[in-house]
């Protein structure tokens, strides 16, 4: 986690002196473990939140000005409470606007204030850098300006309508519940359709989370997944000839999507719903064998998620590819897969703690031969949800 005593010496060195106190909250970033591409289509996901993430600091001013800083990007930005439309070169600073703005809109008596945000989590790596951030957002402002409840539920639903309509993007529910709902050493069985949730036990023994970072970039605004997304959509126009109550493909059993897939009438489309009705039986599998302590049978359904996203749904990409081929070649490798929206991001792998320091040097290696890129590695504890810190 951030050195707080730097980040608060930033605060006053940005922002000036006051007698108000300064407020510090974190909210972790997420790694889904498997379940991908599934949120949107209501159905399972196992992600956790991980012990790194956005830490936020936040001092009321009198004047009804947002003052918006980051210890990761130079941009600073000051706009009236009573103004937060969207501007493009607000950059960074859209996104905490947005959940502001939200807040507002719901109610909440928001007055001035001054922000600065800190980020340990790359950007553009799949690990939920935007939820984690808007998720901070919700709860610091919400405890500084005292709303009347705090439910962490409702602070992921608000931080998603938020990314969705605000900022354009339209994510599932599923990153702003694992940053809001994390539970340390624990992931989240979530049914995105329903918002049912458990808590599982992550009890990995001598196996360790290694996250294997691509280094490739890629903005999920301007990739290729609102059109997954669409595909989706039609799948389940052409089901409903079938199932005229079907309004997402998660409400399906893998036995119902095979007696309709016919009706599909684009391969492509068909290919894409395939992904997404077997990844959601992978979900449930998974969950269950953990709980008999079959981590090898964990490790093998990753890799069947992974071959999935890169046949059926066709979101992983070169380097994602390449990282996960490397790290299958590795002794004391359970399983790996891409994590995240794809189009470049993360993998997550289950690494035997003995193979850890191999793992990172021989897939670091192979990565770059093949691609010309350096990856980054981040073995990993599951943590908790949002919090206050002081």
């Amino acid at each position: 986690m951030a050195d707080l005593k730097s980040l608060q010496q930033q605060f006053t060195a940005l922002f000036g002196e006051s007698t108000e106190p300064v407020h510090t909250f974190h909210a972790p970033g997420r790694v889904n473990l498997i379940g991908e591409h599934t949120d949107y289509n209501g159905g399972y996901v196992f992600p956790g939140a991980l012990t790194f993430g956005t830490t936020l600091l936040i001092r009321k001013r009198g004047d009804g000005q947002l003052g918006l800083a980051s210890g990761n990007f130079p941009l600073r930005v000051q706009v009236a409470v009573d103004d937060l439309s969207f501007r493009p070169e607000h950059e960074w600073a859209n996104y905490p606007k947005g959940v502001i703005s939200e807040l507002v809109e719901q109610g909440l008596q928001v007055g001035g204030c001054d922000m600065l945000f800190f980020g340990e989590i790359p950007n553009g790596s799949g690990l939920s850098s935007s939820a984690s951030v808007e998720v901070a957002t919700a709860f610091g402002i919400m405890t500084v300006f005292e709303a009347p409840s705090i439910d962490k539920v409702k602070i992921a639903l608000l931080s998603q309508k938020a990314e969705n309509e605000y900022m354009g993007v339209q994510c599932g529910i599923m990153d702003q519940f694992a940053v809001a709902m994390g539970k340390q050493d624990h992931a989240i069985l979530l049914m995105c359709d329903t918002l049912e949730y458990e808590h599982v036990p992550f009890q990995t023994g001598a196996y360790k989370i290694v996250i294997g970072n691509t280094n490739k970039k890629r903005g999920l605004v301007d990739s290729k997944y609102n059109e997954r997304r669409a595909q989706c959509e039609q799948a389940v126009r052409d089901l409903q000839a079938s199932y005229p109550e079907l309004t997402l493909l998660g409400q399906l059993t893998l036995a119902q999507f095979n007696d309709a897939a016919h009706l599909i009438g684009d391969e492509t489309v068909r290919r894409r719903a395939r992904h997404v009705v077997e990844e959601i039986d992978r979900v449930k599998q998974a969950v269950t064998v953990l709980k008999a302590g079959d981590l090898a049978a964990f490790g093998k359904l990753m890799i069947g998620s992974h071959d999935s996203l890169r046949d059926l749904y066709e979101v992983t990409g070169a380097e994602l590819d390449a990282m996960v081929e490397a790290a299958l070649k590795v002794p004391g490798v359970l399983g790996s897969r891409m994590t995240g929206a794809g189009f470049g991001g993360c993998t997550v792998s289950l690494v035997h703690e003995d193979s850890v320091a191999r793992f990172m040097d021989e897939v670091g290696e192979e990565y770059t031969a093949k691609t010309g890129l350096k990856a980054d590695f981040y073995v990993c504890d599951i943590g908790d949800g949002v919090k206050a810190l002081a």
